[in-house]
């Protein structure tokens, strides 16, 4: 995800505030925000879950809309979600 340079330090608290929230949505196993050492402004978020299902149900909850409503507006580019699973 890319963000405005003025609004790096806004996600990053938004992040650390809700971090728990997440980790402790049923099915996640924890959730980390890392950023790009090339592009200050460029994050990602890794997280581990139960299952594709969990997930799913964790974007559909209101948590995720609480959260996602506080950072949308802080984005340069549209956020891109990609689920990977060990096969």
């Amino acid at each position: 995800m890319e963000f405005e340079q003025e609004n790096v330090s806004a996600f990053v608290n938004i992040f650390k505030t809700n971090k728990n929230k997440i980790t402790n949505f049923d099915g996640c196993h924890s959730v980390e925000l890392l950023r790009d050492i090339n592009f200050q402004n460029i994050f990602f978020t890794y997280s581990i879950w139960d299952s594709e299902s969990s997930l799913n149900k964790y974007r559909e909850s209101n948590t995720f809309k609480d959260i996602w409503y506080k950072t949308k507006p802080l984005f340069s580019n549209k956020a891109e979600a990609w689920s990977v699973e060990d096969i």
